[in-house]
């Protein structure tokens, strides 16, 4: 790979920052700030640099999704299409690239990634031990690993943190973490909702997201003047539903908008839609009960997050960080709450395919606040950061594309149309609802300027029109009167799939050299009289 400069421009670091199921309409910038819920430190970055109005994930599950963010490239290219399937042996990721230029990239906090190690014992490969290292964390050099949601295991440091802090339990995270105290003096979990407006028995300020912030701060003053990468993943706002005191109570039910669905989406609904309305989560959160009680924790989570990005923000400003560290602040997808009937995320409606993205670029700081409206994809990091540091992004791989030409030059002449999501249901109750095969259960998503369009495997298609129908409510994939534009949105997806980058062993170069040259390499001749 070939590298500019050691560090270009005014960028000599980058602070890549990552929520968990985090919604767009949840921060004040993205108009949030119109309700009770304010979140003035994220928007700090906002008004240094630039946000993207219309940025989109290309899956709304952690696995796919964050192997995106880390690839660069499309889940029908990397081929992590559910959580928890390993990333193929071949495929490359950020960490990669900046290993092969002399850099690392150091992480903290949740990836979700899973290597191909069935792979590397089929073919009886050997590695050293360093780059079985990198092989096993997706090309990171994790500071800490921490991908929450589950008791961590003996040698975790957030564990032993929480018993250092006197914390004692075999099982600190469940008993305190996500764990309440109720009157009697039992401790009753965070995995079932209805807990979720008991504060959390553990002391704010050594939550998960406080602790990873710590983390940083001391990575971040340790490494003084010497340039870093870091990807900083909180865990947060992401179920378990459960806060720290006063987190949990700062909001109520009369705060939160009541959830965005229509009775004809039970009644009429697409197949696919009607059977995730029938998982557990969808069924709970159809009650109202149920997203009164949970949507105020979740504000008060999303709260806790920007009074950490605030301590950290102010942490980069004391250091003189601020003027040399590209900042970038997203999420992997969002979360329905209740919209459209559904709990979690997956499906392609806007909370939980739309995503906030966040951008704070050194050389562009002077240009003020700057909103773009142009559609942005998750696979957009990776050449954004690969560029920032003065990195050639290798063309033939990365899908995605720098946002930096267009934050510093304005520069958006050939820029895409429109946003592509893709969705593999197999691992998912909503495919036995269906009785579909595990090889029938793909599903993709085209959005353009007004129109939405849902591709589903063997079903017909959704289209929605969000210049007239912004929730995505009525559904127009059966509306004769609109037969061209589907038609024409079933192209564009094709036309979108002739341009995946397959060919990912050789370079754009080592094509142009062996194209029509069989004689002159091999000495081969084909039909010569």
């Amino acid at each position: 790979m070939e590298e500019i400069s050691s560090f270009a421009g005014s960028v000599r670091n980058v602070l890549f920052i990552m929520c968990d199921q985090l919604r767009a309409d949840h921060l004040s910038c993205y108009g949030a700030g119109k309700g009770a819920l304010h979140t003035p430190n994220i928007d700090r970055i906002a008004s240094r640099g630039a946000r993207f109005e219309r940025a989109y994930v290309t899956s709304a599950v952690c696995g796919p999704s964050r192997t995106s963010y880390y690839t660069g490239r499309y889940p029908l290219s990397h081929r992590v299409t559910w959580n928890r399937v390993p990333m193929p042996v071949d495929e490359l990721s950020l960490g990669d690239y900046l290993e092969q230029a002399g850099r690392s990239c150091w992480l903290l906090g949740k990836t979700h990634f899973m290597p191909d190690r069935l792979s590397v014992k089929e073919r009886r490969w050997t590695m050293p031990e360093a780059a079985r290292a990198l092989f096993d964390e997706g090309g990171f050099t994790p500071i800490e690993r921490y991908d929450g949601h589950f008791e961590p295991e003996a040698g975790s440091p957030y564990r032993q943190y929480l018993l250092d802090k006197g914390y004692e339990s075999e099982r600190p995270w469940s008993d305190f973490v996500i764990g309440s105290r109720l009157a009697d003096g039992s401790v009753t979990s965070g995995w079932y909702m209805r807990n979720a407006g008991l504060p959390a028995q553990v002391r704010a300020e050594d939550s998960e997201t406080a602790y990873l912030t710590d983390r940083a701060m001391s990575f971040i003053e340790a490494r003084g003047e010497d340039p870093w990468v870091l990807h900083l993943s909180y865990i947060k706002p992401h179920w378990p539903y459960k806060a720290p005191a006063p987190y949990h109570d700062l909001f109520g039910s009369e705060d939160c908008r009541a959830p965005v669905r229509a009775q004809r989406e039970r009644t009429n609904g697409h197949p696919v839609h009607l059977a995730y309305q029938q998982q557990e989560e969808s069924l709970s959160f159809a009650q109202d009960d149920v997203w009164r009680a949970i949507r105020p924790v979740y504000m008060g989570l999303v709260k806790q997050i920007d009074d950490q990005i605030g301590r950290l923000l102010d942490h980069l400003e004391r250091l003189g960080r601020l003027d040399d560290t590209l900042i970038i602040f997203t999420s992997d997808h969002g979360d329905f709450l209740g919209d459209h009937w559904l709990g979690e995320k997956e499906y392609f409606f806007e909370p939980a395919i739309r995503v906030p993205l966040l951008i704070h670029d050194p050389a562009s700081a002077h240009k003020g606040p700057q909103v773009f409206n142009e559609f942005v994809e998750c696979i957009d990091i990776v050449p954004t950061i690969l560029d920032a540091v003065g990195i050639v992004p290798p063309e033939h791989r990365i899908e995605g594309v720098s946002l930096l030409p267009l934050m510093r030059h304005g520069t958006s002449a050939g820029w895409r149309d429109y946003a592509v999501g893709s969705l593999d249901y197999a691992y998912r109750e909503a495919r036995q609802i269906l009785g579909r095969d595990p090889a029938a259960c793909h599903g993709m998503m085209i959005r353009e300027g007004r129109y939405k369009y849902m591709h589903w495997q063997d079903y017909r298609p959704q289209l929605f029109d969000l210049h007239d129908d912004p929730d995505e409510l009525c559904d127009l994939g059966r509306d004769p009167a609109l037969e061209r534009v589907r038609s024409r949105m079933r192209d564009a997806l094709i036309d979108w799939n002739d341009k995946r980058k397959t060919r990912a062993t050789e370079t754009y170069e080592q094509v142009k050299q062996r194209t029509h040259a069989h004689e002159r390499l091999m000495n081969i001749l084909i039909g010569r009289w």
